[in-house]
């Protein structure tokens, strides 16, 4: 009884964070002159501390995860901070996907790291079940308690005990433009998924072409297909698919496959085609939206709030030439799917708790907030760290939404399942963007995988 009427709940407050978020966004149209004001004396690194951490000369720590690129120089800078404030020494260790097939051989050759980044509640419950991770210590879990709000502190529990802190957030209900294409074609922001291919056919008829897809990355076509399913089949079935109690050869799923082939399907609104998408990597499905002056690659690409890191390997400014909006309500509301990162220590010292409860205070992600293209889960974190008001609104969407919110299925899932690539789900979904009229086909290879990865029958 209780889970039904906290998904009745859930709905009813996804709806009110959609409608915000969309107001919010619309609001970022004219976010160019206002965003520096309040850098200026507080860019120098955070002055003022709330968090207190032992001196820990002569330790050494090692932290993976797979992050690359910019997001991997900016958490570098965080862990600078930890080292300053501690004196301990901290190296990054770059990680493969899937994360805990590299910790794995890590642990084997008796080298883990101290803590490990882990991006899906799938990794840390397998980290708990093979006895790999470590529970958070009080110091950790105080800083928890004050800066969480229930559902994140949950999300990084097993078995009633805290072993992830979540370090970085995701909002993965988001559709960036390029503002110019859209401009040039005549097109609005669109509120449903009819408004959504409304507004692709403009673009098409404009000469561009409407989508960019990642379809070299499984990923990004698993969270297309959960902001389809969240939206048109709800909260409550999206439970029990994540949960694999109802089976993926259920109607629901044949609808949410018939609805996103609508764009999938037709060539002329992915870049490249599917053979196209199929060879695009996600950096690139971005960058191509933003290059090409009024003739991009493409229109649209699809994915959550961290698009922006790509996006500024670009000219194209966020606010300007590059906006956003929700993803748009296929069913009666639109959906917010998020994702994130949590922190777990493998190798249990006083070094490695202290970095945990660093990872979970708001210092360590003020830090990474003024640095863009990230998003904390931590409410403690102020609005005016983050850079821009795009990532302002994304930032107080998030929080606003307290506990309700829908975590990324695919991270739900057996790491076999949903987070391996070129397997189950990404291997599947990849085989029906090659072929989106073959719904039933890809149903039930996603069905067989499925049951195969959680061990039973639905």
């Amino acid at each position: 009884m209780h889970s039904k009427s906290s998904t009745f709940h859930s709905h009813r407050a996804v709806t009110t964070l959609a409608a915000l978020l969309a107001g919010a966004l619309a609001l970022t149209a004219c976010s160019g002159s206002d965003d520096k004001k309040d850098n200026g004396e507080k860019s120098g690194g955070p002055t003022g501390s709330t968090v207190t951490l032992p001196k820990l000369n002569g330790a050494r720590l090692e932290v993976a995860a797979v992050w690359t690129g910019a997001e991997q120089a900016n958490f570098k800078k965080v862990l600078a901070e930890f080292e300053k404030r501690t004196g301990a020494q901290v190296t990054f260790v770059p990680a493969q996907d899937p994360i805990i097939n590299f910790l794995g051989s890590k642990i084997a050759g008796g080298q883990p790291p101290d803590v490990a980044l882990l991006p899906q509640p799938g990794a840390i419950k397998q980290a708990v079940q093979k006895g790999w991770a470590k529970p958070v210590g009080p110091e950790g879990q105080k800083e928890l308690a004050k800066n969480y709000s229930q559902g994140w502190q949950d999300i990084g529990k097993v078995g009633g005990k805290q072993y992830g802190v979540y370090y970085k957030a995701a909002n993965k209900s988001l559709i960036w433009y390029n503002a110019k294409a859209f401009e040039n074609a005549g097109a609005k922001e669109p509120k449903t998924w009819q408004d959504l291919l409304t507004a692709s056919q403009a673009v098409y008829d404009s000469g561009v072409t409407p989508f960019s897809v990642a379809g070299a990355d499984g990923w990004p076509l698993t969270d297309w297909f959960e902001n389809v399913y969240l939206s048109q089949a709800g909260p409550e079935k999206y439970d029990q698919l994540a949960q694999h109690k109802i089976k993926w050869t259920d109607p629901s799923v044949k609808q949410a496959l018939t609805t996103l082939a609508q764009i999938w399907g037709k060539k002329d609104y992915v870049a490249g085609g599917q053979d196209g998408a199929l060879q695009t990597e996600f950096p690139q499905s971005v960058t191509q939206t933003f290059t090409g002056g009024d003739q991009p690659k493409s229109a649209m690409v699809y994915e959550g709030d961290f698009v922006q890191v790509n996006i500024g390997e670009t000219q194209a400014k966020v606010g300007t030439d590059a906006k956003v909006f929700p993803f748009p309500a296929v069913g009666s509301a639109a959906p917010v799917v998020s994702g994130g990162d949590a922190a777990v220590v493998l190798k249990d010292s006083k070094a490695a708790q202290a970095l945990m409860t660093f990872l979970a205070s708001p210092d360590a992600a003020t830090i990474q907030a003024k640095l863009g293209g990230y998003l904390s889960p931590n409410k403690n974190v102020p609005v005016s760290a983050y850079p821009n008001a795009v990532q302002q609104k994304i930032a107080k969407a998030l929080i606003a939404s307290g506990d309700d919110f829908r975590f990324d299925m695919s991270d739900q899932a057996p790491q076999a399942f949903g987070g391996t690539p070129g397997k189950g789900e990404w291997k599947d979904l990849q085989d029906f963007l090659k072929n989106p009229k073959d719904i039933a086909g890809a149903q039930a290879k996603l069905e067989k995988d499925a049951a195969a990865a959680y061990g039973n029958g639905g």
